[in-house]
């Protein structure tokens, strides 16, 4: 349990404030962390517009783990999670600072799982990747939740909706992977230009129609939803933290895609911005 002074900490941080957006963010390559391209314009734009959060929790595809965690350290490392990378990438740092009472909130307000105050993680490429170019000082808090492989889909939307009371605490909630991923099937010679496969243009505006008609029990199952989806999302951790980000829409709340592009055949960047 949280000692009371920091709890106190934590009112005084996290004070009631207007409804925070919330945002999925489609990260690709790690490259995008340091080159220019319309991608990361477009994060540096978001940054300019959105009011300033006090604290940001970040749902990256790159953290799975065995039950549900986030991060509680006062400044997390930048983890460099790849390989075969220009050195450059290796050297960038985003320090950030952490915020043990946001963690300790966050853990206080779930009550469908246990979830556990880790000291060991830090901020992976999905983190510091997409959030260096919105708030390059590094001047936000920074936390992050696990995904927990362990479970479907629904246990993941259901779970998110608990972080709800967050958004009216200055927290913006991100959710950084891509709607469509397939490793396996990259045009490797097409990566850096605008260019889709059939079947991942096709679940591409599937996803988009669903998103904007706010249907999102068929987006929990798309396990359901053909062979077009099956090749987009051949393994989940790209793809739920899109059901983290619609899981805290209000009915009718209005949702913004932008990125809306793919790469390399089979990777979306596709991005929201809900709220």
């Amino acid at each position: 349990m949280p000692d009371l002074q920091s709890l106190n900490a934590l009112h005084k941080s996290l004070p009631h404030t207007e409804k925070m957006p919330v945002l999925f963010l489609g990260h690709g390559s790690p490259m995008n962390a340091i080159e220019e391209n319309e991608f990361v314009w477009q994060f540096r734009k978001l940054g300019k517009k959105l009011t300033k959060p006090k604290a940001i929790l970040c749902v990256s595809a790159h953290w799975e783990t065995k039950g549900t965690k986030v991060t509680a350290m006062q400044n997390p490392p930048t983890i460099h999670d790849f390989g075969g990378f220009p050195q450059a990438l290796f050297d960038v740092q985003y320090p950030a600072p952490g915020s043990p009472e946001l963690a300790a909130e966050t853990k206080k307000m779930i009550t469908k799982t246990e979830v556990e105050l880790d000291h060991h993680w830090g901020l992976d490429h999905g983190a510091w990747s997409v959030i260096k170019h919105m708030y390059p000082e590094a001047d936000v808090p920074v936390i992050q939740m696990s995904l927990d492989y362990t479970k479907p889909p629904q246990y993941h939307y259901e779970l998110a909706q608990q972080l709800e009371s967050l958004r009216h605490k200055g927290v913006l909630i991100v959710g950084s992977g891509n709607v469509v991923h397939n490793l396996r099937r990259v045009a490797w010679n097409k990566l850096n230009e605008t260019y889709a496969w059939d079947w991942a243009q096709e679940a591409n505006e599937q996803m988009k129609t669903f998103i904007l008609d706010q249907n999102h029990d068929d987006l929990i199952q798309y396990g359901k939803q053909g062979g077009s989806f099956a090749l987009s999302i051949p393994t989940p951790e790209h793809y739920l933290p899109l059901l983290y980000i619609l899981a805290l829409q209000d009915k009718n709340e209005p949702v913004t895609l932008f990125n809306d592009q793919t790469v390399g055949g089979s990777i979306s960047m596709m991005s929201l911005h809900i709220g």
